[in-house]
């Protein structure tokens, strides 16, 4: 079934925040809302393979799209079933293929990513001789894309303390996922673009978090040439950027930005100059970093 878009978060959904009372810098009484953080165990047919935490919205595709960046459902493995049970905060992805990843999930990498990212097996496994198609990309798309996504209604306006991982085409965000954790956020990316069949080559991965290695590799694994963040990056990050063709983008305010890697096929056709600088976002009421 081809999805509607664009799928944006819904911060007013009651399950996702919690209001908390408390006192602010003079001692006035205040009322916040505060992100609500749950476990989430993740079955891969009969095996456990993680625990997550996580705000809870989505809990298919981010099952579905972990196990995928995590090498443990193939592109093309059929998904029979996915089983979510709220009251013991489980789901359980069933596949055709009989499925056994016990020495992998043996050898964890804990990573950089907040909320306690997690990589098993051989975090660089999948990339050998991986290289992204050339995938141009307007600066103009860049600028229009990140008004839109920077004033899109947002638990992060309404909480804060959170991440926004965004699927773009050229200049149109199609899906907005957040969550505690960057990793959970671009997972149900994943998992949305697995479940509906969505094509990797020609799409944009904009992120709120840090460019790190992990996001690096996520955003490689899943086919998309292009990642873009509000946001800084790390050295080994931008290495394997360049070793598989990614498109790298960062420190996105406004006018400016970095690009770090694949520069040769950014096709500059906005004049920065016209592009206001941007201000404090409106209603924030939380840090995300």
């Amino acid at each position: 079934m081809t999805p509607e878009y664009p799928v944006l978060p819904n911060p007013r959904d009651p399950r996702l925040t919690r209001a908390i009372s408390g006192t602010d810098h003079t001692g006035e009484k205040v009322e916040i809302s505060v992100v609500e953080e749950r476990p989430l165990t993740i079955y891969l047919n009969s095996q456990e393979i993680v625990t997550a935490m996580t705000i809870g919205d989505y809990p298919d595709y981010l099952a579905i799209g972990f196990l995928r960046n995590q090498g443990m459902l193939r592109a093309d493995d059929r998904v029979t079933g996915v089983d979510y049970d709220e009251e013991i905060e489980t789901v359980v992805v069933r596949t055709e293929r009989q499925t056994s990843y016990e020495e992998k999930v043996k050898k964890k990498t804990r990573t950089s990513g907040c909320a306690v990212g997690t990589v098993f097996g051989d975090m660089m496994e999948g990339l050998e001789g991986l290289m992204l198609p050339p995938a141009p990309l307007k600066t103009s798309w860049l600028y229009a894309l990140a008004h839109q996504i920077n004033t899109m209604p947002s638990l992060y306006l309404e909480a804060g303390a959170i991440h926004g991982t965004v699927l773009c085409q050229e200049d149109k965000p199609l899906v907005y996922m957040e969550d505690v954790g960057r990793h959970n956020a671009v997972d149900k990316i994943s998992g949305f673009m697995f479940r509906h069949g969505v094509a990797a080559q020609d799409k944009i991965l904009y992120t709120t978090g840090r460019l790190t290695s992990e996001m690096v590799i996520k955003t490689a694994l899943m086919g998309i040439p292009v990642l873009a963040s509000r946001s800084g990056f790390t050295a080994w990050g931008v290495e394997i950027a360049r070793e598989v063709g990614l498109t790298l983008i960062g420190r996105m305010r406004g006018q400016r930005f970095i690009c770090l890697s694949g520069e040769d096929r950014l096709i500059r056709d906005a004049d920065p100059a016209m592009v206001a600088e941007e201000g404090r976002r409106s209603g924030r009421k939380g840090a995300q970093e």
